[in-house]
């Protein structure tokens, strides 16, 4: 389970929800993280394959409200491209298809940043969520899919989603993936010890506990079309 997934099982299970979390990793270690035991007794846990269709259907049976995380992030992306083709888009394909089965109504997925492209190729450092789409890897190429996605399965089939943008999201739980460094860097300043981030620019800042809770609020909602929403946060010069 990942670094937003783990701060979104948090919250719904302070919210007295029952929480279903699926992922083909049985490493629970951010989960040990931010949950207690016996609030990691309360979830119910399904080890299973984004890209198996069967497995992803049957996961999703009774299920009322949906938030799709599950993604290979930049550094996994460019060493198995085909790997992560399969889980970034199909295994998208097969969550939206398991909703419209299903007639889930409350679907929110994550995009990412990495849609856009560097600084210096927009003339404002904050872009709205109609900016060109002009990504700099693979995984930023397919979640501007997974966006394009969202629209074509609202305008022929009338499926509603939400997908949110976060920038750079921080905090416990966040040690993996290209913009995991900040964090990184911060746990190395309370150790008071020196930290190099290899890449700079104007990013924004998200805490993870408060993008999670953006995800669920966004699965509360009952949207139309396919929505889209970057997130707010503290911009700062790296």
């Amino acid at each position: 389970m990942g670094c937003i997934g783990s701060w979104v099982t948090f919250h719904l299970l302070n919210d007295g929800a029952h929480v279903v979390a699926f992922d083909l990793s049985d490493d629970d270690r951010r989960h040990q993280l931010v949950l207690d035991a016996e609030s990691r007794d309360r979830v119910e846990y399904v080890q299973g394959d984004l890209t198996d269709s069967k497995q992803v259907d049957r996961v999703t049976e009774g299920i009322t409200h949906l938030i799709h995380l599950g993604a290979l992030q930049v550094p996994f992306c460019r060493q198995n491209r085909p790997g992560g083709a399969l889980v970034n888009v199909v295994g998208t394909v097969n969550v939206f298809e398991a909703a419209l089965r299903r007639s889930i109504g409350h679907l929110v997925y994550a995009s990412s940043v990495a849609v856009f492209g560097t600084n210096d190729d927009y003339p404002v450092p904050v872009l709205g969520t109609d900016a060109e789409r002009r990504p700099t890897t693979l995984y930023g190429v397919w979640k501007c899919a997974n966006e394009a996605m969202a629209r074509v399965y609202n305008l022929e089939d009338g499926l509603p989603s939400i997908g949110l943008i976060p920038h750079t999201v921080f905090g416990p739980g966040r040690d993996q993936g290209l913009t995991s460094q900040p964090t990184s860097a911060i746990l190395a300043a309370v150790r008071n010890e020196d930290y190099h981030i290899d890449y700079g620019g104007t990013l924004g800042f998200q805490y993870a506990p408060d993008v999670a809770r953006t995800f669920i609020e966004a699965a509360r909602t009952s949207p139309e079309g396919a929505e889209l929403f970057g997130l707010g946060g503290d911009i700062v010069t790296v």
